[in-house]
């Protein structure tokens, strides 16, 4: 949901954000000869990519606003101060991550069959994002609940731009498409020990997409996907066995 967990910003972030950039500043200048590059991130933005950073390595207990404070070079006060709790902070990392995947697979899902594969892997922008997600997904709570719906929604979403782009087929039922292809995917998040285990592929390391491992698990993935793994004749029973399992439920709710 938009803004959801956020606090309108205040008069009060323009003193906070510049004095903490001057303190930036200052460490910038007494530190090495070489000059670090001049982080134009807003103080806010800096904030919620730290506590991604600090959940994405040590999981959602460690999130604290000293500890977040500290990896984001601000005071604690500035991280309640601009998201209002840390429930706040864990929303705003959530949306963070679900609008960069779904601009990523917009992005892939418009171009078309002729998408290059390769650049499209090459240019992903993965950072911490897998390994927060394979943190936060083993929560049974309300804050995950939304953070999967709002994945899923998105996947409705990009999936009909798929269709209109003729790289995937259409659907009679795009909600329930959606939500079992993102828990797969993000159930392979969830068990990457044993993915790494067993095909040598490291979900959560950032140079994953362009490692040549990478192909033990995509080529599975589009086998299964771009050519099905069932005979025409099983497909056909199992189809109709789906069709006579929803007509039961039909005539069953008529009674």
């Amino acid at each position: 949901t938009p803004g959801r967990g956020r606090v309108e910003n205040s008069s009060d972030d323009t003193v906070i954000d510049g004095a903490e950039r001057s303190c930036n500043d200052v460490n910038m200048r007494s530190g090495s000869p070489e000059m670090a590059p001049r982080d134009d991130r807003t103080t806010r933005a800096r904030i919620r990519d730290a506590a991604i950073d600090v959940v994405a390595a040590d999981g959602p207990a460690a999130l604290s606003a000293r500890r977040v404070a500290d990896t984001a070079g601000v005071s604690p006060g500035s991280v309640i101060h601009h998201f209002g709790s840390m429930d706040g902070l864990r929303a705003a990392c959530d949306e963070h991550v679900v609008a960069l995947i779904r601009a990523q697979k917009t992005d892939a899902l418009t171009a078309g069959p002729g998408l290059d594969i390769a650049s499209a892997l090459r240019g992903a922008r993965v950072g911490p994002l897998t390994a927060y997600l394979a943190a936060v997904l083993g929560e049974d709570s309300p804050a995950v609940a939304r953070l999967v719906d709002d994945l899923v929604a998105d996947a409705v979403e990009y999936a009909e731009a798929g269709v209109a782009s003729g790289m995937l087929r259409p659907t009679d039922d795009p909600h329930g498409r959606a939500a079992i292809m993102v828990l797969w995917s993000l159930g392979g998040l969830v068990m990457h020990r044993h993915l790494h285990r067993l095909l040598g592929v490291d979900l959560l390391d950032a140079q994953a997409t362009t490692s040549p491992a990478m192909a033990r698990y995509v080529g599975p993935v589009y086998e299964i996907f771009g050519h099905g793994i069932f005979s025409d004749a099983m497909a056909a029973t199992i189809s109709q066995a789906v069709d006579d399992l929803a007509a039961s439920g039909e005539d069953s709710t008529n009674e």
